[in-house]
């Protein structure tokens, strides 16, 4: 499946998100049984968010009948990672090994997740790098590298 760039995907949406996923196909009335309670949505709000994740083009819909039938061909994990790593791709590449670690110690893991998590960072062993170089523009972040340049006066001249 390719990146789809247009797919920033808000909290109501990620909410509308987890119920196709759980069940590959859904009516606009499922949803909203699902999720009326505890979202205290009404069905317009639901269609309204599908509606944004068609355009979105997250959602495909067929017709059945006389209702609608919601499906994605994107999969949890896809979205997911894109997500996460538009977020990383935000921040100072300085900051990105300090994230993961509060992402590791912030969430509960199973065993076979410590599993695979140590053999990923035995494998990123094999490339890694004395200092993650900044890139950040000058006043855009506090890292060592602009921290020194903050004290030459060079990023905050006024």
């Amino acid at each position: 499946m390719e990146e789809n760039s247009n797919c920033h995907i808000t909290g109501a949406e990620w909410e509308i998100m987890r119920v196709v996923w759980a069940n590959e196909e859904v009516t606009s009335k499922f949803v909203s049984e699902v999720l009326g309670e505890k979202m205290n949505w009404k069905h317009a709000t639901v269609k309204t968010l599908l509606n944004r994740l068609l355009e979105k083009e997250v959602l495909k819909k067929r017709e059945k009948g006389n209702k609608y039938i919601y499906y994605t061909e994107y999969k949890e994990q896809e979205i997911a990672k894109q997500y996460v790593m538009e977020t990383f791709n935000r921040i100072c590449r300085t900051k990105v090994g300090n994230m993961i670690t509060e992402l590791i110690e912030n969430n509960v893991l199973s065993f076979k997740d410590l599993e695979n998590i140590s053999k990923a960072v035995e494998e990123k062993r094999k490339t890694a790098v004395e200092k993650i170089p900044c890139d950040c523009l000058p006043g855009q972040c506090n890292c060592p590298e602009h921290q020194h340049e903050k004290k030459k006066g060079k990023c905050c001249s006024e």
